[in-house]
Formats: C-alpha cells, sequence, structure tokens
C-alpha cells in the first residue's frame, strides 16, 4: 500500500518541494518543531533506514547535509540537526531541522503550521538553495513535482 509520502510524491495529495532528484525529494512536514524543518525522503518506499539501498541512503544524508548548510543560511542558525525516526510513516526519511538549541529535536514541540507559514519558510529554503548553487534540484514550482 502506498504511503502519504509515496502519495505526495506521486502528485495525489498535496506537498511543498525545496528539492527534487532521481533517488530523493525534500518536502516540508506539516508538523514542524521549527519554521523550515524539511524531510529528506527516498522516492522508493522502504520502511524501515536499515533497509535503504545503501547508495540511496548515502545520497540522502548528502543530501540533508546540503539542506543543513541552507537552512543555517536561510534561517541565521548556528547548525541544523538530523533525525530518523520513522514510526509515524512506513516511508524511511530524515528530518532535517535548523537548530538555535537542543529544543528543536524535540518532536514534542511539534505543531500543525499554517499554510502561509509553511509557504513562506519553504521559499526561503529554495531562495537559499539556489543561492548556493543547487538550483537545478530546487522544484519549478513548490507545490508539484515533474517527474
Amino acid at each position: 500500500m502506498a504511503s502519504v509520502f509515496t502519495k505526495i510524491i506521486n502528485g495525489e495529495i498535496p506537498g511543498r518541494f525545496v528539492w527534487a532528484d532521481q533517488s530523493v525529494v525534500v518536502m516540508a512536514t506539516i508538523e514542524p518543531t521549527r519554521p523550515g524543518h524539511v524531510m529528506v525522503i527516498p522516492r522508493a518506499q522502504v520502511n524501515k533506514y536499515s533497509d535503504v539501498d545503501p547508495e540511496v541512503f548515502a545520497h540522502a544524508m548528502k543530501v540533508s547535509q546540503i539542506i543543513g548548510r541552507a537552512q543555517e543560511l536561510a534561517f541565521d542558525v548556528p547548525r541544523a540537526i538530523v533525525s530518523i525516526l520513522g514510526f509515524e510513516v512506513p516511508h524511511t526519511h530524515i528530518h532535517v531541522i535548523p537548530a538555535e538549541s537542543e529544543d528543536a529535536a524535540k518532536f514534542s514541540n511539534a505543531k500543525l503550521a499554517p499554510g502561509a507559514e509553511l509557504d513562506e519558510a519553504m521559499e526561503k529554503l529554495r531562495a537559499a538553495l539556489v543561492e548556493s548553487g543547487y538550483g537545478e534540484f530546487v522544484p519549478a514550482h513548490m507545490d508539484k513535482l515533474e517527474n
């Protein structure tokens, strides 16, 4: 059965994308711990990160670093943090969160964000990725992929 992430990647459910390549996409979470919180998601639906193809996982981590550097620029934070949890959706994903402190890692701080707030944060991150030289991976439209 297709996960909610697969449905978003396939355009069946709306999403907010900041990155897309052949292996992974990066999109906003609707319940961020702070503005700019995104997820790096392999296109192939694999339940556990330990089962993801090692090359795809290595690429996802590389993209996570690129996203983290762009978050530092876009949100003026000292670092970005990552977390791989995987219980809430049966599709491997890496949370990348701009952080001023360890509080950003506390998922108990996550809350449903208004659409306008998500749009603003994702546009800032998209702009930082373009500014950092990764414009070719920023989808033309934030709300859909051109698979």
